[in-house]
């Protein structure tokens, strides 16, 4: 089954108001692997986001985190996936609420999450970018750009970007939140917000498919520079349950041959993906769930 699931779309904003009834559904006896297994197909939360998971005109589940899921999930002997959908900021909520057994929906792993979930291995590297007005007449480049200014600066609720503008200094009054992408990028345009900042290949999707907007993407930087002044990047990765440890498992074998054979590169590349965003076999979860920097 490669459709999103009716209920999800019903449900929105209000979808852990079911989340007793979807979790019986994920009750029986055996692990989620197990279940998979047997039902043929996978449950994965997703936020309509592009291009990171969402639903094509056609119902179809696509995005870079739903093909890399689907090609894994294909070894593990898994042969459909069923897409919930709901807001960014329920994911990890439903997540645990046993709604879905894995979030693909390109989820920054960061310390805070960490304790909450379990990460698979990183999928992706993703530099941030700003959201500005064409010309970007205030220069902004960078989170200290954005502070220096005094300007308000529009994230996605509960994202990681939402926490490094934290960390970066820029007061709560300052961070306005919006609950989709499509609506961030909106807020810029209309000249709501005087900048935003996500993943540079999230904007530079809104921008092509918002052609004469009156606003532009600023090159790709990282979300922080530590003590030693190694750069910070956002990565990206698949989320379980802690106590899902065989489908993590499984899970991050199939991923690492998609890595090493090339296919993950084929995969990813129509929704933008270069062999840039390919994170080194060196970096860990477990570095980066203790605060440590990407490459």
């Amino acid at each position: 089954m490669h459709l999103v699931s009716r209920r999800s779309l019903l449900a929105g904003a209000a979808a852990l108001g079911g989340a007793a009834a979807l979790a019986a559904c994920g009750s029986r006896a055996g692990s989620a692997l197990e279940r998979m297994r047997a039902d043929g197909v996978a449950r994965i939360g997703i936020a309509g986001e592009r291009p990171y998971g969402y639903s094509s005109t056609d119902g179809t589940v696509t995005g870079e985190a739903p093909e890399v899921a689907r090609a894994v999930l294909a070894g593990l002997g898994v042969g459909g996936i069923e897409a919930i959908q709901v807001p960014f900021a329920a994911l990890l909520d439903g997540l645990l609420a046993e709604q879905f057994d894995i979030v693909a929906a390109g989820t920054t792993v960061t310390p805070s999450r960490c304790g909450r979930v379990a990460f698979s291995r990183p999928d992706f590297l993703a530099p941030l970018a700003f959201l500005v007005p064409e010309g970007n007449p205030r220069g902004i480049r960078t989170f200290d750009g954005v502070r220096r200014a005094g300007i308000e600066l529009a994230v996605l609720t509960g994202s990681a970007e939402q926490e490094y503008a934290r960390a970066a200094g820029l007061p709560p009054e300052a961070i306005r939140t919006y609950d989709g992408q499509s609506t961030l990028f909106r807020a810029v345009a209309g000249g709501e917000v005087p900048a935003a900042v996500l993943t540079r290949i999230s904007l530079l999707d809104e921008l092509a498919r918002n052609p004469g907007a009156a606003v532009q993407v600023t090159p790709g930087v990282a979300a922080r520079v530590d003590a030693d002044g190694r750069r910070v990047y956002p990565v990206g990765a698949f989320a379980f349950r802690p106590g899902d440890a065989d489908l993590r498992t499984a899970f991050d074998a199939g991923l690492t041959a998609l890595h090493t054979s090339g296919r993950w590169l084929e995969l990813v590349r129509p929704f933008g993906f270069t062999a840039e965003n390919l994170p080194p076999a060196e970096l860990t979860t477990d570095s980066l769930c203790a605060g440590a920097t990407g490459p």
